[in-house]
Formats: structure tokens, sequence, C-alpha cells
């Protein structure tokens, strides 16, 4: 059985290679998803697809319209969502993504480190498993093959 597993988080460094490295390793039927993390890519798609924006708020609003539609389907197709909490980059688009998976009720781990328990703690609290590291969560997914 094939699993689809969107990985939800920051796209400033290397851990969704990490995340799929780790679970090949482990020799994991799994396909991996995720949101644009080419972040030139991201910005621009409004403009790249509907034309030149009056500025820099309707640049953002035609991006994200296109970035939230791709995001939808994605989460939409994932059976297992994996949300990276990272203390080093602002978290809001991986609160968005999870909040989402939350809300279509699909099956979410959140990864997180110690000092952000208190304030993820409510997003946690909804999440099926919350840990602390990479290997953890793929050990958790590991287990449904078990």
């Amino acid at each position: 059985m094939k699993l689809t597993v969107y990985l939800a988080g920051q796209i400033h460094d290397n851990w969704r290679k990490e995340v799929k490295e780790k679970a090949n390793k482990k020799e994991l039927p799994l396909e991996f998803v995720g949101p644009q993390t080419d972040h030139t890519r991201s910005d621009n798609v409004g403009e790249d697809i509907i034309g030149d924006q009056p500025g820099s708020v309707y640049k953002d609003d035609a991006a994200s319209a296109i970035n939230n539609l791709r995001t939808q389907v994605l989460l939409q197709k994932s059976d297992i969502v994996i949300a990276l909490f990272g203390e080093k980059y602002k978290q809001w688009n991986t609160a968005m993504d999870a909040s989402t998976a939350l809300a279509l009720n699909k099956p979410t781990i959140i990864v997180r480190p110690e000092s952000l328990i208190h304030p993820l703690k409510e997003l946690s609290n909804k999440a099926n498993v919350t840990v602390e590291t990479v290997d953890q969560a793929i050990d958790v997914i590991s287990y449904i093959y078990e």
C-alpha cells in the first residue's frame, strides 16, 4: 500500500530531502508532495500566469490564490501530513497547512522542537501525533506498515 505524504513546512532548508532519504532507507512505500519550494516561482506564479499586476498587494494576492489552490489539491489527495515547525523561520504557512489538514480530517504529524511546545499547544492537541524530530515522524509512519 503506497501512501501520499504532504510535507508542510518552511522551504528554506533541506528537511524534505532528509525525510525522503530516511523513508527510502526504511523502504517505505511513500510518495511525497508539498508546497512549491522554489520561493521565486511561488512569489511570481500569479503574474507568470495571469499577467502583470498593478502593485505588490495585487501581485501577492494573485500568487496566493494559485498557491492556495495547489495546496488544497495536494492536501486533499494526501493520506498523511507531516507539518514541520522549526525555530529559525516564521511558521505562518506551516500553521495554515496544518490547520487546513486537520480541518480536512487528514492524519497529521507535527514535528516541533521542545521550545515550541507552548506556542503550538492547541495545534498539537488537535494533531494525531506530535514529535520532536523527523526520525520520530518517519518511525510513526513506519509503524503503519508493521
